[in-house]
């Protein structure tokens, strides 16, 4: 069994930037892919970024340039750091992760593991 936690997510104004953390627990090799994804009220579930064992990493064209997603190895941890936060950031974010394959677009259904989510609000 693998457990995600994430933390991090707070109320921000415009322009503001925080840091999501995801920790993971009980890996066992099902960390190839992780991810971020989010989902507004009334909207689809989206993928945010993706990376895999060899850090190399994909963004969604929505955050490239703004958000900035790592990995920790010794704690199988995940981070995505956000910034110039927007209002349509607004959102309850996710991570997930399995060992099969990254790729831009990877939807969160396909992840075996996921998270419960942590809640970003961005006010104008």
């Amino acid at each position: 069994q693998v457990d995600l936690l994430e933390s991090g997510g707070d109320s921000v104004q415009t322009g503001e930037s925080l840091r999501l953390s995801c920790s993971v627990s009980g890996s066992n090799g099902n960390t190839r892919c992780m991810g971020w994804f989010r989902q507004a009220p009334g909207k689809e579930r989206e993928g945010v970024a993706w990376i895999n064992l060899a850090r190399s990493t994909w963004y969604s064209d929505s955050v490239q340039g703004r958000f900035t997603i790592s990995r920790d190895y010794p704690k199988n941890g995940l981070s995505l750091q956000m910034n110039s936060l927007k209002p349509e950031d607004t959102a309850m974010y996710y991570c997930a992760t399995d060992g099969d394959a990254c790729y831009l677009g990877r939807a969160v259904t396909e992840y075996r593991y996921r998270g419960q989510g942590t809640s970003v609000t961005v006010s104008s």
